[in-house]
């Protein structure tokens, strides 16, 4: 039995101030909007293609959306989920590459050997070309395809940018992530460079835009100059709310009583963004689209707890494969979904948008075969059983092997050190090390994170390699049910070595000096001549630029929060 110990807040101060009042089953804190009688009527069947929008937001945690009981003030987003369906058992993945990889190719990470970390910025390494995208199959329908925002698909050569994998166009920032004002990035002390970019030019003239404001701006404009009767797809990747916490100073204001600063500027970044939200949704109504459109809502991973974000009730943080890493928020808002208003428990995952979208498109995917996601459009419109029941969140073979782990423990079949997780039907099972595993509640108090006795502690599981919950019943990943299942844990191993079979070799190439942003103007961008041949092999030091080093705030913000990390982890209990 797991032994719990809370320090800082007690059991009765957790129920006092609410967090543990809140019923999982229940569709969310605020009430659904009661549904109007004649919403129960179809809507008229689909004369033309619908218009998509896929709205991503990178780093914002479960809990940081109004109606999942947030002390953050998302308006737009709470009335777009209520009048469309909530998913509220949608799973993405635990940080940024791997979800978009799945996002724009409907395969998990094992497919694409994109299955370890995130694809680094002096990396000669990207988005397979062999992979036929979401925007391309839309082009193949008839579709205009159009990106804003972040990309973090690999960018190493010119073949590898938005524009050559499906977009018409493309305004935003290659890397992971960058100055909300300035669009600097740095890669380690003296490796910085600019990072905007309008098509497969650098976009220097946009320099000092806020860039959530930016992004919905050229969404807008993008719409205008759209004819309505021609399908549209446009791919919103806002860079909010990922580190750095920038924010215009009137959104801070809203939330001076709080007493975190890190949350307070981060409460104020969600907000900006549910605003930009609102401005995109009154374009598509203004320019004559809205009434034949889609609006997907979607986070790309859980939030970072020391950077403001929250994932409260559930476990872990981003980076993880608890649940708060891989659940996310989702919603899908459209006057042609037949039935509105209500919360889905459809299983859904991330994967499950490039069949869906395309299908509604009225693609083509007979020339797309082994996809890994599904078509979950009946399940979110008519309330039907989804087709998906069981998500491979992961394996990853070159994340460091938990040091408890064994071939043994995995009855022969699978060696528990190596980091995995898979959840099929109500069970999910992890093995090897999942990552930072504590329960964080909200950041209310002033000297958090600098203080990080005020959370609760699993004290249990230090020499553990193997974990099983009944996600349905536990979603909280409080009961580890592994000693006392063991039947199911084989028999998700098994699922695992299954997977496991149909994994292509990891992409994870050394670091290139040849990337430096000085040799290439003082921006990223395509380093690679056409004819580099694509680096496949993992495992050696990255190279060291001999370039003089000079002085990045944003470097020096970024070594802060990996040592933290780096604390944090190896403190872990």
């Amino acid at each position: 039995m797991a032994v719990y110990a809370l320090t800082g807040f007690s059991l009765v101060s957790l129920l006092s101030f609410g967090y543990l009042s809140w019923d999982w089953m229940k569709p969310s804190l605020v009430a659904d909007v009661a549904t109007d009688p004649m919403e129960k009527s179809l809507p008229p069947t689909f004369t033309r293609p619908p218009h998509i929008i896929f709205i991503l937001t990178d780093d914002q945690g479960y809990h940081d959306v109004g109606y999942h009981g947030s002390d953050i003030q998302t308006p737009t987003l709470d009335r777009l989920a209520a009048e469309g369906v909530k998913l509220e058992n949608y799973y993405i993945q635990p940080i940024c590459t791997p979800s978009r990889s799945q996002l724009i190719t409907g395969r998990y990470q094992i497919h694409t050997g994109l299955q370890h970390s995130i694809i680094r910025p002096r990396q000669p390494n990207c988005l397979p070309l062999d992979q036929v995208t979401l925007p391309q199959k839309l082009q193949e329908a008839g579709y205009s395809t159009h990106m804003v925002g972040k990309w973090h698909l690999g960018f190493y050569k010119k073949e590898c940018l938005p524009t050559r994998r499906g977009f018409d166009t493309f305004l935003g920032s290659l890397t992971g992530n960058v100055d909300y004002y300035t669009y600097d990035n740095c890669d380690g002390p003296g490796v910085c460079g600019y990072d905007l970019h309008e098509g497969e030019d650098v976009a220097w003239d946009q320099s000092g835009k806020y860039s959530t404001f930016l992004y919905a701006q050229r969404v807008s404009k993008i719409l205008a100059s759209h004819s309505p009767k021609e399908p549209i797809f446009i791919y919103v990747a806002f860079q909010a709310v990922h580190t750095p916490l920038q924010s215009p100073k009137e959104y801070i204001y809203r939330y001076r009583s709080m007493g975190n600063v890190a949350r307070r500027k981060y409460a104020a970044m969600v907000t900006c963004m549910d605003e930009a939200v609102k401005n995109i949704t009154w374009a598509l109504k203004k320019y004559g689209y809205y009434d034949n459109s889609v609006i997907v809502f979607s986070t790309d991973n859980g939030g970072q707890t020391f950077s403001g974000g929250s994932n409260w009730p559930l476990r872990g943080r981003k980076g993880t494969y608890w649940e708060g890493g891989v659940r996310g928020i989702g919603f899908v808002h459209s006057p042609l979904i037949k039935r509105k208003r209500r919360t889905s428990w459809a299983l859904v995952h991330i994967t499950d948008w490039y069949p869906t979208l395309v299908s509604l498109a009225r693609g083509n995917l007979s020339n797309v075969p082994g996809l890994d996601g599904y078509n979950v459009w009946p399940a979110i419109s008519e309330g039907k059983e989804s087709p998906r029941t069981e998500i491979l969140h992961n394996i990853d073979p070159l994340y460091n092997h938990a040091k408890y782990g064994s071939l043994e423990d995995g009855f022969g079949i699978w060696n528990t050190a190596v980091q995995a997780s898979i959840r099929v039907g109500e069970w999910k099972l992890l093995t090897g090390d999942p990552g930072y595993s504590d329960w964080i509640p909200p950041q209310t108090l002033t000297n958090f994170p600098g203080s990080w006795w005020n959370l609760e502690r699993l004290t249990d599981g230090l020499r553990k390699s193997v974990w099983l919950f009944n996600i349905t019943a536990d979603p909280y990943e409080r009961y580890d049910l592994s000693d006392q299942r063991p039947d199911v844990v084989r028999t998700l191993l098994m699922r695992l070595v299954h997977y496991n079979q149909t994994a292509i070799p990891v992409r994870y190439p050394a670091e290139n000096p040849r990337a430096h942003p000085d040799f290439n103007g003082g921006a990223w961008g395509p380093w690679a001549s056409e004819d580099d041949g694509e680096e496949w092999e993992g495992g050696r030091e990255p190279l060291k630029s001999r370039n003089k080093k000079k002085k990045c705030k944003i470097c020096k913000l970024r070594s802060f929060f990996r040592k933290l990390n780096t604390r944090l982890m190896s403190n872990r209990i």
